[in-house]
C-alpha cells in the first residue's frame, strides 16, 4: 500500500502545447536510481530538450535534466542519462507504428509522483510550422479579448 496519495506534479512542459499538435498521450512508469528519486521529491526537473525513442521494443526517455540530489554522495546519479520508461507491449506497439509514420515523435508533457510512484506523461505528437503556432497565438489573443469583454459588461449590469 502506497504511503502517499493523489498527485503530485513535479515538472512540465509548458512549451510541448506550443510547439506541437498533440495526437495521443500515455502514462508510463519510470525506472530511477534512488538519488534520482529523491531529487524529484524536491521538485528539481526539467523537461526542457527532452524526448522519448523506441530502442529494441523498449521506450526510452532522454536529455531530461533531473540534477544531482543535495545530500547524495558518490552514489549521485549523472543529470543527462537515458532512462527506461515502463509500458505495456501492445501501447509500445502502437507508439511505434505512429511514429514510424513519419512527422511524429515522442514527447514528455510532464513528470509527477502518482500514488508514491514517478510517473511521466508521454505524447505522440506532430511539429507545428511557423504560421500555426502563430495562428493558435492570434486565437487565444481573440478569446480572450472577447472573455474581457462579456465579463465587462456583466459588470456594468446590462
Amino acid at each position: 500500500m502506497p504511503r502517499e496519495r493523489g498527485e503530485k506534479v513535479v515538472a512540465t512542459n509548458r512549451k510541448a502545447r506550443h510547439d506541437y499538435t498533440i495526437e495521443d498521450s500515455y502514462e508510463a512508469g519510470m525506472v530511477l536510481s534512488g538519488t534520482e528519486v529523491k531529487s524529484l521529491r524536491a521538485g528539481r526537473a526539467s523537461l526542457v530538450d527532452g524526448y522519448a525513442f523506441i530502442e529494441g521494443g523498449e521506450i526510452w526517455l532522454d536529455a531530461v535534466h533531473i540534477p544531482e540530489y543535495v545530500g547524495g554522495t558518490w552514489t549521485n546519479h549523472p543529470p543527462r542519462r537515458k532512462r527506461k520508461l515502463l509500458l505495456h507491449k501492445q501501447e509500445i506497439v502502437k507508439i511505434s507504428h505512429k511514429t514510424k509514420e513519419g512527422g511524429y515523435t515522442l514527447i514528455p508533457l510532464q513528470i509527477y509522483f502518482k500514488d508514491g510512484r514517478a510517473k511521466v506523461e508521454l505524447a505522440v505528437a506532430k511539429g507545428k510550422k511557423e504560421y500555426d503556432k502563430r495562428q493558435a497565438l492570434r486565437e487565444r489573443q481573440d478569446k480572450r479579448e472577447a472573455d474581457r469583454a462579456i465579463s465587462g459588461r456583466k459588470n456594468l449590469g446590462d
